[in-house]
């Protein structure tokens, strides 16, 4: 059910229920893309049944998905046809268009290219734990959890109190303090197993990395490069025998499994072709699995510090594109990859 996750805390005492949660969300629905529209984004059944409720509640857990539509422009056709404009205005006027006149030309370009542009979607799935305070997104960057973030906050504003502003998750140790300790260390801690993949950097002019996949790492050669400068950004873990995940310096949990023990006591389930039919047992095990994995996670790493700065800004960036529900649509041109890719 989640890949990555990014860990954020919750305000204060903020507190929704299911249905002023459900009520917040619809209100910003999904929307295709319009015919010269590079993004859209809205909120749809995390369930995955059309025209479901976009909020549901498993296990006391509050489970919602954001998805994402992008118009697939690539560069090198939007440099094509703006050149074939270039060369018309060349042709009539008998000057080569200036700077101010090659951008107005290149969003001509685009504005005739959008509407015959192939689309791309994805989905990025939004946890919340109100007991820990916790908001969990499965993004596979920061970028994009900010995105998603600000979708939540605009959602959210004057329909619940007290406001909305996450924050990061802040821990007494950083991460790469943690890994280093635990590599450094003839004795890993018992609950976490290190596993075979991890990536170490250096913070010199250089910037030299090394990566080891498949690779044992309680070796002399990886503690010289430890004792060398090189600081871990990337490590491998199985949590409790039970789940394996990737810790990045950045408290990120990526390529998060399931392992088989996790499954075992789950009674057998028949198949089924009908969207979601499986959807509250799988939310109720994932999330069961994950929260107390969450809980070890901050307990290794020190404990909750004071946070920083808010997670992301509260109001649209400027120059954002609004989508046609009122959302915050992205800023990144056209031609750029997807941040769910």
């Amino acid at each position: 059910m989640f890949r990555n996750l990014l860990i954020y805390k919750l305000p204060a005492g903020w507190q929704a229920s299911l249905a002023e949660l459900e009520a917040a969300l619809a209100a910003v629905p999904f929307v295709e893309c319009g015919s010269t529209q590079p993004v859209s984004m809205g909120w749809v059944s995390p369930r995955g049944v059309a025209h479901g409720a976009v909020v549901e509640s498993v296990a006391g857990q509050f489970h919602a998905a954001l998805q994402i539509e992008k118009k697939i422009l690539p560069g090198s056709v939007v440099k094509r046809r703006l050149d074939e404009l270039a060369a018309q205005v060349t042709k009539d006027s008998g000057r080569k268009p200036g700077k101010k006149h090659q951008r107005e030309l290149k969003d001509q370009a685009m504005l005739e290219l959008l509407p015959r542009a192939f689309t791309k979607r994805g989905q990025v799935r939004v946890w919340l734990a109100f007991e820990p305070g916790l908001l969990m997104i499965d993004a596979a960057s920061p970028a994009m959890a900010s995105e998603v973030i600000t979708q939540l906050v605009q959602a959210f504003t004057g329909v619940t109190a007290p406001g909305f502003n996450v924050l990061p998750l802040n821990t007494a140790l950083s991460p790469a303090v943690l890994m280093r300790d635990w590599l450094a260390s003839d004795e890993p801690p018992a609950i976490f197993g290190i596993d075979r993949e991890c990536e170490l950097k250096s913070a010199d002019e250089q910037k030299s990395v090394v990566r080891y996949a498949r690779h044992a790492l309680d070796t002399d050669e990886v503690k010289s490069h430890l004792e060398g400068g090189k600081t871990p950004t990337r490590l491998a873990l199985t949590w409790n025998s039970r789940v394996s995940f990737t810790l990045t310096e950045t408290s990120m949990l990526k390529k998060i499994e399931f392992l088989d023990v996790v499954m075992e006591g789950r009674a057998e389930r028949e198949p089924s072709d009908q969207p979601g039919a499986h959807f509250d047992a799988d939310a109720a095990i994932a999330t069961g699995e994950l929260e107390q994995l969450i809980t070890d996670l901050i307990e290794a790493l020190g404990g909750e510090a004071e946070a920083a700065a808010p997670a992301v800004a509260t109001s649209p960036a400027p120059g954002a594109a609004l989508d046609p529900a009122g959302g915050q649509a992205s800023a990144r041109p056209a031609d750029e990859a997807p941040p769910w890719a």
